[in-house]
């Protein structure tokens, strides 16, 4: 077989698709093993601590009752099924442009790498969903860690607090070597990291939004792994780079499961009638389809059943449209030159139906009174752990210090030498808890539980 040539300003799948991993570089090799290097990156990702800790932290809804609305372990094993299909999609797809070169052979493991990416695109979340995330930066940025910005004059540093990002949270996690661990964290394949990084530059050129891939902490490593890859630097402060393209397939799993399962989950709770949510499915698909569907509609009477399969059919036709899109544009993403995500370019009629939903559950779903609750508690929750913990990193030798770090896990380094390092032990700590664990630590330190005697 033949390689195929770098062309400068391109990125090249032979660079993009390695096996190397983060931390083992010395035990690389080319070999093939029973399991492909990719699936182990699966394999092991699922059977880690952080990834079981998932089925504890809020998606969107509370955590369930006596009806079960998805959490971020049930959605990330969803997102981790779309990304495979669309994964295995643009790899038959491009199998025959690439026909007779090595890179043929290296577009098979696009499905694996992309499976794992996301099972793990999540990892860095704290507890409360997206509202945790939120209350960490508002924590330093308007709340009692502003007065913390004087004690540290790099400003990288202090956007990494006041931008706190999970995914940057996520890639800190997965390479971080924490006390007790081995070098690389969880010695992930450089492909699969890469796929997880959606914003690729640092908090000092993030947008008003927040965003960013990396921390100061991790930026060597990073730039390590992008290196290595050939992916393309955005400009020259050598901060920001043009994403791995297998991103934008992470990017499209995650924007298809979490809108389309949201409204579901939605109809299961009551916010959305059978009615409505028939009406928001079926606007996803052109009007010489509906008869079909309808007809399938009437096999089953359970309501339920009726949108699980309007819910499946409308994944399927996105899956196609966005692997139909990465195909057709995949100069564009590999030049760096492809704009937004996937699914805003998706054909009209379900780029609209799509547009609806996100309306509909922004007004009916994000502006719920049972979301709004959690999101105020979990504000509540984070910023007093992040009182307390900070102030123990920061004063260990106090009694209290002393009493609450005995219950922080030895692999935070509470003990660094800056003050940079010990904020992120606590909050570490903190991003690493599940809702539960965080809400049973918020009411022992508040004296409102106290152990059975």
């Amino acid at each position: 077989m033949t390689q195929t040539p770098d062309i400068q300003g391109r990125m090249s799948w032979d660079k993009l698709i390695t096996s190397k991993r983060f931390g083992m570089e010395q035990y690389h090799d080319e070999r093939t093993h029973t399991r492909t290097d990719f699936q182990r990156d699966y394999d092991r990702l699922i059977f880690s601590a952080p990834f079981r800790r998932l089925q504890n932290k809020t998606q969107v809804f509370p955590l369930p009752g006596s009806i079960f609305v998805h959490n971020r372990l049930t959605h990330s094993l969803e997102v981790s099924s779309v990304g495979r299909s669309l994964g295995n999609n643009v790899a038959l797809g491009l199998t025959e442009k690439y026909a007779g070169t090595a890179t043929a052979e290296k577009l098979n493991h696009l499905g694996s790498i992309v499976a794992a990416a996301c099972l793990a695109h999540d990892l860095g979340n704290p507890p409360f969903g997206h509202s945790g995330e939120k209350a960490i930066a508002t924590y330093f940025s308007e709340g009692k860690g502003l007065a913390l910005k004087e004690q540290i004059n790099d400003e990288w540093e202090w956007n990494d607090f006041t931008h706190f990002e999970g995914n940057a949270n996520a890639f800190r996690l997965l390479t971080h070597q924490f006390n007790g661990r081995r070098p690389g964290g969880f010695a992930l394949t450089y492909s699969t990291l890469a796929s997880i990084v959606k914003y690729p530059y640092a908090s000092t050129l993030s947008s008003k939004k927040g965003k960013s891939g990396f921390f100061k902490s991790e930026s060597d490593d990073f730039h390590r792994v992008a290196t290595d890859l050939g992916l393309l630097q955005d400009g020259d402060s050598g901060l920001r780079y043009h994403r791995h393209p297998l991103v934008y397939l992470v990017e499209a799993a995650d924007d298809i499961c979490y809108q389309i399962m949201d409204i579901e989950d939605a109809h299961k709770l009551k916010l959305l009638t059978t009615d409505q949510t028939k009406e928001l499915l079926l606007g996803f698909f052109e009007e010489s389809k509906l008869p079909h569907i309808r007809e399938v509609l009437k096999i089953a009477d359970d309501n339920n059943e009726q949108i699980a399969y309007l819910r499946s059919r409308v994944i399927g036709l996105l899956i196609d449209e966005c692997s139909q899109l990465f195909i057709d544009n995949e100069e564009e993403l590999l030049t760096g030159r492809f704009e937004g995500c996937l699914i805003e370019h998706i054909s009209q009629i379900p780029r609209d139906a799509y547009a609806h939903c996100s309306k509909v559950a922004f007004s009916k779903i994000y502006k719920s009174n049972d979301v709004l609750d959690i999101e105020l508690a979990g504000n509540r929750i984070i910023t007093e752990l992040l009182d307390k913990l900070i102030d123990a990193v920061l004063y260990p030798d106090k009694a209290y210090s002393q009493l609450l770090l005995n219950k922080v896990p030895q692999q935070y380094e509470t003990r660094a030498e800056t003050i940079y390092g010990k904020l992120q032990a606590a909050i570490d700590y903190i991003s690493g808890m599940t809702d539960v664990y965080a809400l049973d630590l918020y009411r022992k330190i508040n004296g409102m539980s106290l152990p059975a005697v």
